[in-house]
């Protein structure tokens, strides 16, 4: 990979040096794979454009009867529930990982070491939201957090900071 490729990506960095000192696999090495990004929850509407067709596609035999018409509602209807659903939840996320990163680092009161991100969902219509753990810069750590960003408008959900008991450290 090219200097100004390894420049141009976002994600963990690993140097070389340390990477081959403590043998990190190829498939973790991400200077060897490349970055990662968490796919886009729009992708969800791909799934209910699919079951509208099956539903779309069952109902038109029921038109013409070519199916026995009570039994095969049965099946036209949570179809079309199922799409309708998908249609709704498929967000398109707005505010992505590393966004996501500098918000929290944003809404501690202490510098910021270590985070890590993970993408959640939250009530009926799987909301997207960034839960970011930070730790504190200082080694060991002193004191941790978890952020809660909302991945449709970068609002802050939630944030828990607390010391790091002496105990783990």
């Amino acid at each position: 990979m090219s200097d100004e490729a390894q420049a141009d990506r976002r994600g963990i960095e690993i140097p070389q040096e340390v990477a081959r000192a403590v043998a990190v696999p190829e498939d973790l090495d991400a200077s060897v794979v490349g970055p990662y990004s968490v796919p886009d929850t729009v992708r969800r509407r791909n799934a209910g454009a699919i079951y509208l067709i099956a539903a779309a596609a069952v109902a038109v035999g029921l038109v013409v009867e070519a199916l026995p018409a009570p039994m095969w509602w049965t099946t036209v209807v949570p179809l079309a529930l199922i799409a309708l659903y998908h249609v709704v939840a498929g967000w398109r996320l707005e505010v992505r990982e590393p966004e996501a990163l500098v918000e929290a680092n944003r809404a501690v009161p202490f510098p910021v070491g270590h985070a890590s991100a993970q993408l959640g969902f939250s009530g009926p219509l799987a909301k997207p939201i960034w839960n970011v753990l930070v730790f504190s810069a200082d080694e060991p750590p002193s004191e941790r957090a978890l952020v809660r960003v909302d991945a449709l408008d970068r609002s802050l959900v939630d944030v828990y900071a607390e010391a790091v008991p002496p105990a783990e450290r």
